[in-house]
């Protein structure tokens, strides 16, 4: 499958390239910088751009299959209105180009049904990350009033673990502790799984470690 990937060059985006060329799906990576690209593969292209430019997006979008989006900010604490503005141009060029499935990476903390998580994700993290988290919030507002065929995973507390393929998955899934993990290479593993299946089309599932 041809996959264009935002936010290839962090630590997530890094984790979906190598499991997806490994896979055999054709990898448009969208960088800002690709010289934080470390990683080399014939099924793997880069296409150099701001996310936050439509004409650039819109460029990259066409003729591909399939978007993930793994953009995040590097404060979680402040807002980032760039990557908002960005999440509106992929919405807009995958509609105009008649690409319809995306996969996007959010966060486990959305205002959306957290009270159900515990006192942590509930009451800490709001007030700890509050700019990111409502980022997602608006984020994922703009995917989930498109008519994309859309998928966004909501990830608690992300590590630099191995991959496990150890997670559970469900869309009110609850933590067995206070606070929840997972490693960014089995979000990769999880948000890869959903391009070629059904189950969580339109839907908003939480994964966790096992």
């Amino acid at each position: 499958m041809k996959v264009l990937i935002f936010g290839a060059s962090g630590a997530t985006g890094h984790h979906l390239i190598s499991q997806a060329v490994e896979q055999g799906h054709e990898i448009l990576a969208f960088v800002r910088d690709p010289s934080k690209l470390k990683i080399v593969n014939k099924s793997l292209k880069t296409f150099q751009g701001d996310v936050a430019n439509y004409q650039q997006v819109a460029e990259a979008v066409r003729g591909q299959e399939a978007v993930i989006s793994a953009l995040g900010a590097s404060n979680p604490v402040t807002r980032n209105y760039a990557l908002i503005t960005g999440i509106e141009n992929i919405v807009q060029a995958m509609t105009k180009h008649n690409v319809n499935r995306l996969v996007y990476q959010s966060f486990l903390g959305v205002r959306e049904n957290r009270q159900e998580l515990g006192f942590i994700v509930n009451r800490v993290l709001p007030i700890l990350l509050k700019g990111s988290i409502k980022d997602h919030e608006e984020k994922e507002k703009i995917i989930t009033t498109s008519n994309l065929q859309w998928t966004i995973v909501r990830c608690p507390t992300l590590t630099n673990g191995p991959l496990t393929k150890k997670y559970v998955d469900g869309e009110r899934l609850q933590p067995e502790s206070a606070l929840a993990f997972i490693s960014r290479a089995d979000v990769a593993d999880f948000m890869l799984r959903q391009l070629p299946e059904n189950k969580y089309i339109g839907k908003k599932p939480r994964i966790m470690k096992k």
